[in-house]
């Protein structure tokens, strides 16, 4: 018996059934999608926008003369610059530390591999105060581990600078290396094997192949460990002593403000600001790069 032909009808359900398999499954109707984009823009006002408009208001609300004479105070200057030098520090540091780690976590196998990843995490799962707590048992001078050795020679660890960076250093740890660690098992090793089959030795394998594939993640990296290293408030007002004008950072100076006035100080809301501005100008950088280099990022999310 010869086939039938298909009806107009047929080919039509035939179509629809085509374009209905090939619909997104996760594709949700149009209400739910509203709602759902609806009701997180109204958490991000009520918990991040609306917080730091009131900040803002607070700060400027006695007057832009007011404003400025608080953030060009002497003891606020001094935290200002001792700030920028604890992120001018740590940040560099974490950086190589955290490009070398993923490198060995991601390009090499070795006992020990899951230990190794748990501890990179561990700045995330242990509280900021217990790990300035942890310094101190190490650094005291009166009673910790190293408390002969540093007496002796003189050092001084606790309640300066050194401590301060040690304690940023090992909260602000795991941005960089986490940020690596996922695009570099993605990327694999082949162009790095390519190089090194064609003669290049390993300096400049890293930095003609390696470094190049990373450094949108490596930059992204860096801008979430200096946001979090000019912020950082837990362990180091356990390790600084909070000595005006010499071991306060702008957050531990933001505190000292606002307790020494009650909490109406619009000293303490104009520091704040100042400190909310160095995070602001952090996140601008990370959007103009998105919008400059928004292709070069999503490839280097891609490569295999």
């Amino acid at each position: 018996m010869p086939p039938r032909p298909c009806s107009r009808t047929g080919i039509a359900a035939m179509a629809d059934t085509s374009t209905a398999s090939a619909r997104d499954p996760l594709q949700e109707p149009a209400w739910v999608r509203w709602t759902l984009i609806g009701l997180a823009t109204a958490i991000m006002l009520l918990i991040v926008v609306m917080p730091l408009l009131m900040l803002l208001s607070a700060a400027f609300g006695s007057g832009l003369k007011v404003w400025f004479a608080a953030v060009t105070e002497p003891h606020t200057i001094d935290a200002l610059k001792l700030t920028l030098l604890t992120a001018a520090i740590v940040v560099p540091v974490n950086a190589i530390c955290g490009v070398f780690t993923a490198w060995a976590v991601t390009r090499f196998e070795f006992r020990g591999k899951r230990t190794l990843m748990a501890l990179i995490d561990l700045p995330f799962a242990v509280s900021p105060v217990v790990a300035g707590l942890c310094l101190v048992l190490l650094f005291s001078p009166t009673h910790g581990y190293f408390a002969d050795l540093l007496n002796h020679y003189d050092i001084k660890i606790l309640f300066a600078t050194p401590g301060i960076v040690l304690a940023t250093m090992f909260v602000t740890f795991p941005f960089v290396v986490r940020e690596l660690i996922p695009l570099m098992e993605q990327q694999g090793s082949d162009e790095e094997l390519a190089a090194r089959s064609l003669g290049a030795n390993a300096w400049t394998m890293f930095f003609r192949v390696t470094l190049p594939n990373i450094k949108w993640g490596l930059l992204y990296g860096v801008l979430l460990c200096s946001a979090r290293a000019m912020g950082e408030f837990g362990a180091v007002t356990v390790v600084s002593g909070n000595v005006m004008g010499q071991t306060n950072t702008l957050s531990l100076h933001v505190e000292v403000l606002y307790k020494q006035m009650g909490g109406e100080a619009a000293a303490a809301f104009a520091v704040a600001s100042l400190l909310a501005g160095l995070a602001l100008v952090t996140l601008v950088v990370k959007i103009w790069l998105e919008a400059r280099h928004g292709d070069a990022l999503a490839r280097s999310h891609r490569r295999h």
